[in-house]
């Protein structure tokens, strides 16, 4: 489904400028959870932008079903670690979910209304859809963003650090929402992530990213059930090994000698 070729980003020109990525290739393939993890500041957020065609390459493509990106396509969705300032603050829950479909000339009122309520039952707030973002907690708010990405249905969702601000119960039950949300509309996830476990526990691979000017150090491969379980997932053999392999990889490039 995605292909990223070559892909490399500097910020700035002459003696100021910043390389951010130097070259990444990989590719996605349809219903993949494939999870980033790096180290802070190596440019985990620029790639996600980059690829999701908010920010223009410096060098390399991305490639959605086979055609070169230029500008956000339509059936691509991005959930932002800022959920405050991604969501409208003079909307209600449910005209912040509503808002991405109002330009689908397909979809009749009825439609898009049975999209929002479809969308925010599955993320718990169907009791708050009267209520405004600065009434809810950060973890029902980061509710609202995602449930306004799965009203778009969009063929690949891009999320940066979706639940680095909220408490560990909400966290856990957002992760068993994006393996839902994958298991039953076929979704595939592209999600960045500084939670080694987290990656783990939601990825089919993980892409172990280098300090900056980035490159993909190593891709694993997780071979755990597609079934998981918060607990009993966490605790298996299999599951320790792997968030051991990345934990190493992460340690051998922060300590690696940068030029």
């Amino acid at each position: 489904m995605l292909d990223v070729l070559e892909l490399g980003h500097t910020y700035g020109t002459g003696a100021t400028a910043h390389q951010a990525i130097e070259e990444i290739s990989f590719r996605v393939d349809e219903g993949e959870i494939v999870c980033i993890v790096g180290p802070s500041g190596c440019g985990k957020s620029t790639l996600l932008r980059t690829i999701s065609g908010l920010i223009k390459p410096s060098k390399g493509e991305v490639k959605l079903h086979d055609k070169t990106i230029s500008g956000t396509p339509g059936d691509l969705a991005v959930v932002f670690q800022d959920y405050g300032r991604s969501l409208f603050p003079w909307l209600k829950v449910t005209g912040n979910v509503e808002f991405p479909l109002r330009n689908n000339s397909e979809l009749t009122k009825a439609q898009r209304r049975e999209r929002v309520e479809e969308a925010l039952s599955w993320v718990g707030l169907s009791k708050a859809v009267n209520k405004y973002p600065w009434q809810l907690s950060g973890g029902m708010q980061q509710r609202v963003s995602i449930a306004r990405a799965l009203a778009y249905r969009p063929a690949l969702m891009l999320m940066d650090e979706p639940f680095a601000s909220v408490d560990a119960q909400t966290r856990g039950d957002l992760e068993d929402l994006v393996l839902r949300v994958r298991e039953e509309h076929g979704m595939t996830i592209l999600l960045v992530t500084h939670d080694i476990d987290e990656s783990v526990y939601l990825a089919d691979r993980v892409l172990v990213l280098s300090t900056a000017p980035t490159t993909v150090v190593e891709t694993l491969k997780v071979g755990l059930p597609r079934e998981r379980d918060q607990i009993i997932t966490r605790e298996s053999e299999e599951f320790v090994h792997l968030r051991g392999e990345v934990a190493r990889l992460l340690k051998h490039t922060e300590l690696a000698p940068q030029e």
